[in-house]
């Protein structure tokens, strides 16, 4: 409405000029009109296009801008067979070390930990049960390479153990305690529970393809745990939760790689698509376990 009205005073202005000239005069006041209305009003006209090619974002330019390694890692394509076999690994910190745990293996940025303490049977078989997986193959130290600097290290791993995706998880735990009663713990000499012992576990999955790195898919789960503890029993204490927690995070951890390896079967199967992983010709449900140590 503002646009309107706003152009009513070079209609007048037109109006004007026609009184002026008369009847006789029309077609000179129509193009003294013309002008009148530029003298009257004015109008901006849109500004061009951006030039995307000056922003740097077409398809050749992108290619060139993008750092060699990420567009390797941008390239990578599923690759894996399906029904698939799994080989599993834990990987921790360089040095890895816990209060009953002292043999990881690996001279590398990261460590491979080789002891099932968080394993069940139960939440590896719920694994192995998984639509379109073939077996499991845990990694132990028969095929755990002396350095793991990255992926690759553990993939070439795999690829012994004939695998066609590597389950590689990983536990990030947190150590905490809390005095429940301050006097109480010094009136009775440390015997009392007054402290408790708190632990917060994180467990996180990645799926990645053992031909290319390809990465399905990822799995996180989170879990906590405390317990009452005096002055004498603090670290076994804070060690049983630590078992607890990161236990109870595996599992459900589990639970959430269920969900997610439904998803990655439905998408890379033989049905998912054009980029899906090729069926292996009759291959039937086996159990490929390795048996993992210290």
């Amino acid at each position: 409405m503002r646009g309107m009205f706003a152009s009513v005073p070079s209609v007048l202005c037109v109006f004007n000029v026609f009184n002026v000239f008369g009847v006789v005069g029309l077609g000179i006041a129509m193009v003294l009109g013309a002008a009148t209305l530029g003298g009257c009003s004015s109008y901006s006209v849109p500004g061009g296009p951006a030039d995307f090619r000056a922003l740097g974002i077409t398809q050749d330019q992108q290619a060139l801008l993008t750092d060699k390694e990420i567009a390797e890692r941008l390239a990578r394509k599923p690759a894996a067979n399906f029904p698939a076999v799994i080989a599993t690994v834990r990987v921790q910190d360089n040095d890895y070390r816990s209060h009953s745990y002292h043999g990881s293996r690996g001279e590398g940025k990261f460590s491979v930990v080789t002891l099932r303490e968080l394993e069940s049977d139960v939440d590896m078989e719920r694994l192995g049960k998984l639509p379109m997986v073939r077996g499991l193959a845990p990694m132990n130290r028969l095929v755990v390479p002396e350095r793991v600097n990255d992926e690759k290290s553990l993939r070439l791993a795999a690829a012994d153990l004939q695998a066609d995706v590597v389950l590689v998880y990983t536990i990030d735990t947190r150590f905490g305690s809390k005095t429940l009663i301050p006097i109480l713990g010094t009136i009775t000499l440390g015997m009392f529970p007054a402290e408790e012992a708190q632990v917060t576990t994180t467990a996180s999955a990645a799926l990645v393809d053992t031909r290319t790195g390809y990465v399905y898919g990822l799995a996180e789960a989170t879990e906590k745990a405390s317990q009452l503890a005096n002055l004498w029993t603090t670290s076994d204490a804070i060690d049983d939760s630590r078992l607890r927690a990161e236990k109870a995070a595996f599992s459900k951890m589990v639970g959430e790689i269920e969900k997610t390896w439904v998803r990655v079967a439905a998408s890379y199967g033989p049905t998912g698509g054009p980029q899906g992983g090729t069926q292996t010709p009759g291959a039937a449900k086996s159990d490929v376990r390795a048996e993992g140590g210290k």
